[in-house]
């Protein structure tokens, strides 16, 4: 693939990788821009190298997955105890139904799955390759996730 066509296709799935890597960084802005600048670079150095087997947004995403554990894991830091509080207050002034914060209830296996799925329209095969597992297992998380946050959003309601 040729230079001006991989840059394109970076610059078209920017900000959905941005989404995807904030994501995988529990919201947290900075971190994902630093992953995603880690990503960047990894590309650029040839440390990750699509070999346009499948697609390029499912590649992409793959390598900002295994960039963010990777980061997170020796960056791993804990919070003062005033800025959870903070989260926590700002999140209870919300909508009635905080869907981040239900779906922060679930596995960590069946988030990733919900977030790629309805989040960045990927199908169940495309996940599969992304988190690296097999098809059977995605389907099985993907379905517990939607039935485990459909009784959340009820136990919510009520």
């Amino acid at each position: 693939m040729d230079k001006s066509r991989f840059e394109h296709l970076l610059r078209k799935h920017h900000k959905n990788a941005f989404m995807w890597a904030r994501q995988c960084c529990g919201y947290r802005d900075e971190e994902a821009k630093e992953v995603l600048q880690i990503v960047y670079l990894k590309i650029v150095e040839g440390k990750a190298v699509y070999n346009q087997k499948g697609a390029f947004k499912t590649w992409l995403f793959s390598v900002i997955r295994f960039t963010a554990i990777d980061h997170l894991k020796k960056e791993r830091k804990y919070e003062e105890l005033d800025v959870v509080n903070e989260v926590v207050e700002r999140e209870s002034d919300a909508d009635p139904v905080n869907y981040k914060k239900l779906l922060a209830q679930l596995s960590e296996r069946q988030q990733q799955v919900l977030l790629l799925a309805f989040y960045h329209e990927m199908t169940l095969t495309e996940i599969a390759e992304v988190t690296k597992l097999h098809i059977g297992t995605i389907r099985t998380h993907y379905e517990r996730g939607k039935e485990g946050l459909r009784t959340l959003i009820l136990k919510e309601k009520v």
